[in-house]
């Protein structure tokens, strides 16, 4: 068996080093290399012993270029900048991109659009088996149950998170809102402050909380007149994302040229 050379960019960052672990530990898959940003304190230093798996004998590089070259697939939880450069370099070497970045603007998700027509990119809120399930059920949910259930998304993150609501928190809203046939940008409420007036039918609503060393916390609450459902995950280690991540380039690597999410991934 050919074994599937993954490069992680971000390396050395906390989700980069979970990544370069479970490559490591999953058959048919090697390490092939990282990188970090340009003047980071780690360029130079080898990839093994950042992660904590031991020496590899692979330095970590500054420049993505030399990265690219020669590897299957790219490995990217990284920032919406950086990840619309990478997905025009993964198009140009005809690679796989698996991007986990949250926080893209309108603009720069058409730039990964355009790069899906000659990469394999597999794009989602959240890389985990568990959050995608979530989804599935939250969009057959707010598919049964009618408008007399107000549909309010809240999530937790710890405090270095940037983007907010989180990107699974509006995955799991984009779900909600395929499930009732309507446009979560029209009807979705990112902010209440003040003298907001009543709740408007058919919105959905967003809350976010930040603290401490929070890896992930998503609850979709469906409340009525005398009745709340509520579907929860928790994420307590960053193992199941990276584990996700690997399990998509594996997939990733025998597609054509296109624009994929984990439901592709894990046929659901």
């Amino acid at each position: 068996m050919v074994e599937l050379k993954v490069g992680v960019v971000g390396a050395a960052g906390r989700m980069g080093s979970a990544l370069v672990r479970m490559v490591h530990e999953t058959q048919g898959c090697v390490v092939a290399g990282g990188s970090e940003r340009c003047g980071s304190e780690v360029i130079g230093k080898d990839l093994g012993e950042v992660a904590g798996i031991g020496t590899l004998g692979l330095e970590i590089v500054d420049n993505a270029l030399d990265l690219f070259v020669g590897v299957d697939a790219i490995l990217d939880f990284t920032s919406p900048q950086a990840s619309v450069e990478f997905a025009a370099i993964a198009a140009q070497a005809r690679i796989v991109h698996i991007i986990g970045t949250t926080g893209f603007t309108e603009v720069e998700e058409e730039k990964i659009k355009a790069a899906a027509r000659h990469a394999r990119i597999v794009k989602s809120g959240n890389m985990s088996l568990g959050v995608n399930l979530l989804a599935a059920l939250v969009k057959q949910v707010a598919g049964i149950l009618d408008e007399e259930y107000d549909i309010e998304v809240l999530e937790m993150h710890h405090r270095h998170k940037v983007d907010a609501p989180s990107g699974t928190a509006l995955m799991l809203g984009e779900a909600a809102a395929k499930g009732r046939n309507i446009s979560l940008k029209e009807n979705s409420v990112r902010v209440r402050d003040g003298i907001t007036g009543a709740r408007k039918t058919g919105d959905i609503g967003f809350a976010t909380l930040r603290g401490g060393s929070v890896v992930g916390e998503h609850s979709v609450i469906f409340a009525s007149e005398g009745e709340r459902i509520e579907i929860s995950h928790k994420a307590s280690d960053r193992t199941l994302f990276a584990r996700g991540a690997v399990k998509a380039a594996q997939w990733g690597y025998d597609q054509p040229p296109g624009l994929y999410s984990m439901n592709d991934v894990l046929g659901i």
